[in-house]
């Protein structure tokens, strides 16, 4: 693939009469109830909103379902190499949004023949992982978790358990030496490279992430077991340490935060929602509802950055030029008045974009691996906790200040103590 030079293009910034009304994706509207400036976003502007980022940076936030799908769908006309952005000379190197969308030599970035290779490599190394076998692994992390806590009668679900417990089965599908003090550094430095809070340098986070994922990959080198990461660097692509390094660090982020996000998510529907209380309770009936309606309702990765346009097009009835950046509105995809007309989400099927889709979605088998992670994790606390209820009114649940991912901030819940 030939390099692509990040030219500097005009675009309307603040001030500007071609997009005077550009929205700044932040603020308090995305902490609590970002679903309602989605819709006020697309009653003014329809389903392509102009939106600034970070530092004042425009963009556009895709927020029709049909429009997103076109956009996954069509690599030729909105492709994911970020070099093409004509923003780049206006983004500082600190910029906090640079760890994911500075180009790397990850699959992420990657455009044709070279994306298929190298996804077809992590595809490979992730059929590998035997779903019975992560079940179970996934069942012995869960209960000793919750045994860490099951004796005091109270638990913040989400920093014990919910973070937790997807990066242990991570660190372990991928075959990584870990200890408890290593996978919690890892699982802060990836919230921090992800969705960095303030006083965070989310640049120095993804630093050490690729610190730990390069001391693994030079492991596996010279000691290959039956892990990801072994497979990967075995495959017949022969890709290079460094880009092994970079496509885990995505399979890695991949497994964590969204999927943490995805356990805490589900289990403040269960617990909050009077349509699952009644069944719910020291069983396991409708929590795959309850995972399915989260992807369509609360999903985790809210927002995907991005695409940027290869040549001047049009969408939604937007002028959108070479190389501006699309933001991808899965969460308010998922929720498009024109789908769902009479406000009724479809959660009884898997349609939703949660996942994203077209050529760069998240690569099979890893939807199905994370539906085992979150499942077991859920369905195992009910088991272990049949009376788990939240320690606080449902309203005093605060969500992360994230654009990107939506999970809560904490999870507080009550249960009768299990003595062991």
């Amino acid at each position: 693939m030939t390099d692509i030079d990040p030219a500097p293009h005009p675009f309307a910034a603040p001030g500007c009469p071609a997009h005077p009304d550009a929205v700044p994706l932040a603020g308090l509207e995305y902490q609590q109830s970002p679903s309602e400036l989605y819709r006020g976003l697309r009653g003014e502007h329809g389903a392509v909103a102009p939106v600034l980022l970070d530092g004042a940076i425009p963009a556009w936030l895709v927020l029709g379902y049909p429009e997103v799908s076109y956009v996954t769908s069509h690599d030729e006309l909105f492709a994911r190499d970020s070099r093409r952005w004509n923003q780049w000379d206006r983004i500082p190197p600190d910029w906090p949004l640079m760890p994911y969308v500075g180009h790397q030599p990850s699959v992420l970035f990657t455009e044709g023949e070279e994306h298929r290779r190298r996804a077809d490599v992590i595809t490979q190394a992730l059929s590998g992982v035997d779903q019975f076998e992560l079940a179970r692994d996934c069942r012995l992390l869960a209960d000793r978790l919750i045994a860490s806590f099951a004796g005091s009668g109270r638990a913040e679900l989400m920093s014990a358990y919910a973070h937790a417990l997807p990066m242990r089965a991570a660190v372990r599908v991928c075959g990584m030496p870990h200890g408890a003090a290593e996978t919690t550094q890892l699982v802060e430095d990836l919230r921090i490279s992800l969705d960095a809070a303030e006083g965070d340098d989310p640049v120095a986070a993804y630093t050490r992430v690729g610190e730990r994922i390069h001391a693994l990959v030079r492991h596996k080198r010279e000691r290959p077991g039956p892990d990801v990461t072994s497979r990967m660097l075995t495959h017949p692509a022969g890709l290079t340490d460094e880009e092994t390094v970079q496509d885990l660090i995505s399979v890695i982020a991949a497994a964590q935060q969204p999927t943490a996000n995805w356990i805490g998510n589900t289990l403040r529907l269960l617990l909050t929602d009077e349509r699952f209380a009644l069944n719910v309770s020291g069983g396991r009936l409708s929590v795959g509802e309850a995972l399915n309606e989260v992807l369509w309702l609360d999903t985790p990765t809210q927002n995907f950055i991005g695409r940027w346009a290869v040549n001047d097009t049009q969408l939604g009835g937007r002028q959108i030029r070479a190389g501006d950046c699309l933001v991808l509105g899965l969460a308010a995809a998922n929720t498009d008045p024109q789908l769902w007309p009479e406000a009724h989400v479809g959660a009884e099927n898997s349609a939703h974009l949660s996942f994203s889709n077209g050529e760069h979605r998240c690569p099979y088998p890893a939807p199905l691996l994370a539906d085992v992670i979150a499942r077991t994790a859920v369905e195992t606390l009910l088991e272990r906790l049949p009376d788990l209820v939240l320690a606080v009114e449902p309203e005093a649940l605060t969500w992360r200040p994230s654009i990107w991912m939506r999970g809560l901030t904490a999870l507080p819940a009550v249960f009768t103590p299990v003595v062991a």
